[in-house]
Order: structure tokens, then C-alpha cells, then sequence
């Protein structure tokens, strides 16, 4: 009987420290939830726009599930994610059920990537518009323009050239959030139909109701989302949304 006491207690100081350490790695798994739900305008680039996120889950060692289904946006399912990005998103696409879940969500300490149309997206709820950071205006046909990187230092730019050329559709917007901090701006004067002026900003983030938000008025184009460059920006938005460490 000592035996086999002894032979138990050894084969618990073998496991212990083992499930320990499953635990700990199934806890530590980021896992994100990429919304394309479109009530409005619904842009042919969305599936390239999951899929270039997709590969980024991959090289980058997180989870992404996606979905068009608003439904999902319970407390209980919400939880399971270290961030959700509004991925080209458009008009109303959560009832107030639903948006009360996700306005618990970010109060959490969980994190909001927002990309492109994900500004226009709920105009009648004020929350969501503080979150996001700005609404969209209008927009000019899609060109060639020269970008600012007027932060290096930011998880998500650190690795951007101070002046970028691309090719995209350039925001305007109204009711833009005070407390922004901005990333990236537009030269006005490198293309026609720009509004915003000489602090024209195109990626920015912020704290916000307890969680945090990332937001980049680019990615309009597939083309987009085979760019280094741009998926270097929506990967380091998404480390940042994510882990309140990052920044």
C-alpha cells in the first residue's frame, strides 16, 4: 500500500506542473473576431481584407474567427476575444441588445480595431462614434496620395517610412474625437478632394471606455491587403487592441 502511495504521489508531481502548463498556454492564446456585417455599402474587398488578416493570425500566432452575424455579439460569446475588428463594416448592424454587450465588452479592458468604412457604420449611437473616433464624411474617387507618419514610435507605424505613397479612398470626416492620438496624416495637397485640411488623419488610436481602439481609414482595395506595409499597420493595431501592454 506505501507502495503504490508513493508511486501516486510521484506521478502527480509529474502532471501537475504539465496541465499547469497547458492551462497556461490555452489562456494565453489571442484570439481575434474580425465583424463584416454591411447594412450599407458593402465593399467587394472584404474577403480579401479576412484573408490577409488571416495569414497574419497565422505568422503571427493568433486566433481569428469571422463573422457577419451580429447575433454573436452576446457578453458571454464577446469574452472569448482580446479584440474585434470592424472590418469595412457598414450602417446600422447592431441592434441596441447587442450593442449594450459590446459597450460591456471594451468597458472590460478588451480592445476595437476599426478599418476603413468601419466609420461608416452607426451613425445614431454616439458611444460607437466616440469609439471608432470619427464618422465618414465623403470621399473623392479613389487615388494616389503621400501619407505622414507623424508617429514612429507607435507599435503599428514603428516599422512605416516617415512619408508613404499609396493608392487608396481618402476619407473625410466629420465629428472627430478630441482625444485621438493621431498616427498617420494625408497631404491635401497631393490629391484632389480632401476636407479635413493640414491635420488630415488617417489612422489614429485611443483609450476609450475602459478597452482601447485602433482605427485606419485605409483599406478600401484588395490590393490593399497583399501591401507590407498597410498589414504591418493592421497588425500592430491589432497587437495593440489587444494586449494593453503594447504600444
Amino acid at each position: 500500500m506505501k507502495r503504490k502511495f508513493q508511486l501516486f504521489i510521484y506521478f502527480l508531481t509529474l502532471t501537475v506542473p504539465l496541465i499547469s502548463c497547458v492551462n497556461k498556454t490555452v489562456a494565453s492564446v489571442t484570439r481575434i473576431l474580425v465583424f463584416s456585417k454591411t447594412a450599407g455599402f458593402h465593399h467587394a474587398s472584404i474577403p480579401a481584407g479576412i484573408a490577409g488578416i488571416q495569414r497574419l493570425g497565422k505568422q503571427y500566432n493568433f486566433e481569428v474567427d469571422t463573422t457577419t452575424n451580429s447575433e454573436l455579439f452576446t457578453s458571454s460569446n464577446l469574452e472569448r476575444y482580446n479584440a474585434v475588428i470592424f472590418l469595412n463594416t457598414t450602417g446600422d448592424v447592431l441592434n441596441a441588445t447587442q450593442q449594450v454587450a459590446f459597450e460591456q465588452y471594451i468597458k472590460s479592458g478588451k480592445g476595437f480595431v476599426g478599418i476603413h468604412a468601419a466609420s461608416d457604420t452607426e451613425y445614431d449611437w454616439a458611444w460607437y462614434g466616440k469609439l471608432v473616433g470619427a464618422y465618414f464624411k465623403s470621399h473623392p474617387e479613389p487615388q494616389q496620395a503621400m501619407l505622414n507618419v507623424v508617429d514612429q514610435s507607435f507599435i503599428a507605424t514603428r516599422k512605416l517610412p516617415a512619408k508613404w505613397s499609396k493608392f487608396d479612398e481618402w476619407y473625410n470626416f466629420k465629428s472627430i474625437a478630441p482625444d485621438l492620438h493621431i498616427l498617420i496624416t494625408i497631404d491635401e495637397k497631393s490629391y484632389t478632394g480632401g476636407e479635413n485640411g493640414s491635420q488630415h488623419p488617417v489612422a489614429w488610436y485611443h483609450a476609450y471606455g475602459g478597452g482601447r481602439a485602433f482605427y485606419t481609414a485605409l483599406g478600401h482595395t484588395d490590393e490593399s491587403y497583399n501591401d507590407p506595409l498597410f498589414l504591418q499597420l493592421i497588425l500592430g493595431g491589432i497587437q495593440y487592441a489587444a494586449d494593453a501592454k503594447q504600444q
